[in-house]
């Protein structure tokens, strides 16, 4: 392998057939690029689908109040259902519940209801308040970096407590100032601060305040009114999560006297199946990617073959001679295989350099929420390159042998 006469035949070689080493570097270059560039945007995919499920709960299931669709005992379509805290109760209880949180919405409504002006001192700002259980913690991909969540005394005793994210630390009170235990004002109503937030999915999720559904249904005149039940089913796969839906949506059925079967009186946001929906979808994706990457490399790995075998055939006069003069034939094969690692290893680094860098301008190019970070593990990456360079010195190899063992008599009698 350190044999400088060695590496010059492999150079001369390389120089005297440029078209065969043009076309063996293009074959195996190709084949890793491909496998490079499919496997990134995989992962990118993947990374994707993770990211856009991190925001909620993996196994957290949204059911809302909504109006009928269906007639049901007596009662006509486009009826407005409202919940209420004994139907929290009772889908808290069903079997399968791992956690749990009733929402009041304090104007009425989900998105863009919600937002309520907050002041300390002469700050203020409007900013999206959360009427909840303490569970609701566990819905969210929040991270507590100051205090605590909201809990069970903060529900039970109605008391005036607030958890706020980050940024509205950073806008109400100075540089340096502990928000912990100091008084805002949310709509006109003082509550005490008991946590600050953050949450990986940037400001838009860090730019909201929550408060005990409890404290909030005294003090916004909300009776007992909910709008919405959330609840987690801990490692409940998609068919079990569908059955426990089934059975809170037939309990609230039943006390609020509408059709079960009436998607639109209850709507229902299953994060369990919409997850293995997608997982499903991007297995198919995964695995059509590493059939056409592996399919691109094994393409490589067959004309690698083919032009290695066609260089031993073309080189068989040069051979006899060789073994003539006296050459061994391990001399021999080891040259033909030098030459066929030298080759392979080369374009494999090319294509992988290749494959690399078109993920990383795409990366750096490309804002999607469905193609996040798209990169390979560069141990992949070179163990594929590896894997051509082994296969490159199989095919000149086994060839190369047959080639060294035949009589260099005989060999030049047929040149």
């Amino acid at each position: 392998m350190f044999s400088i006469d060695r590496w010059q035949e492999v150079f001369a070689t390389i120089r005297r057939n440029k078209l065969r080493t043009a076309l063996t570097a293009i074959s195996v270059a190709w084949g890793i690029f491909v496998l490079v560039f499919l496997l990134g945007l995989g992962r990118g995919l993947d990374q994707g689908l993770r990211h856009t499920f991190a925001k909620d709960a993996t196994n957290g299931i949204w059911l809302s109040a909504n109006k009928t669709s269906i007639a049901h005992d007596g009662y006509d379509v486009g009826r407005r259902l409202t919940f209420d805290n004994r139907d929290f109760d009772r889908a808290r209880a069903t079997a399968g519940v791992d956690h749990s949180s009733g929402q009041y919405f304090i104007k009425g409504g989900q998105f863009g209801g919600g937002t309520m002006p907050t002041k300390h001192g002469v700050k203020a700002n409007a900013f999206q308040v959360n009427a909840v259980h303490p569970d609701a913690f566990f819905l969210k991909a929040h991270t507590m970096i100051a205090g605590r969540f909201l809990d069970e005394a903060d529900q039970r005793d109605r008391r005036k407590s607030v958890v706020i994210g980050k940024p509205c630390v950073d806008f109400l009170f100075a540089p340096g100032e502990d928000p912990i235990g100091a008084w805002i004002d949310v709509a006109d109503i003082s509550f005490q601060v008991v946590g600050v937030f953050t949450d990986p999915n940037g400001a838009e999720e860090e730019r909201q305040l929550y408060i005990p559904v409890s404290t909030a249904q005294l003090a916004f005149n909300g009776g007992d009114r909910l709008g919405m039940i959330q609840v987690t089913v801990g490692d409940a796969n998609a068919a079990e999560a569908k059955a426990i839906t089934r059975k809170i949506v037939e309990q609230l059925a039943e006390r609020h006297q509408f059709d079960p079967a009436d998607v639109q009186a209850v709507r229902v946001h299953d994060n369990v199946e919409q997850f293995d929906r997608f997982s499903k979808l991007f297995l198919m994706i995964s695995t059509f990617v590493l059939v056409i990457g592996f399919g691109s490399l094994a393409a490589g790995v067959v004309g690698v073959s083919n032009i290695m075998m066609i260089a031993v055939k073309e080189r068989t006069k040069e051979i006899g001679i060789r073994k003539a003069l006296g050459a061994t034939p391990w001399s021999i094969v080891f040259m033909i295989v030098q030459e066929a690692v030298f080759l392979t290893g080369v374009a494999g680094l090319l294509g992988l350099a290749g494959g690399v860098g078109l993920l990383a301008v795409i990366a750096n190019n490309v804002e999607s929420d469905f193609l996040l970070n798209p990169s390979i593990d560069i141990r992949i990456g070179v163990g594929a390159a590896l894997f051509l360079v082994v296969t490159g010195a199989l095919a000149g190899y086994f060839p190369a042998r047959a080639a060294a063992k035949v009589n260099p008599i005989q060999t030049l009698r047929d040149g």
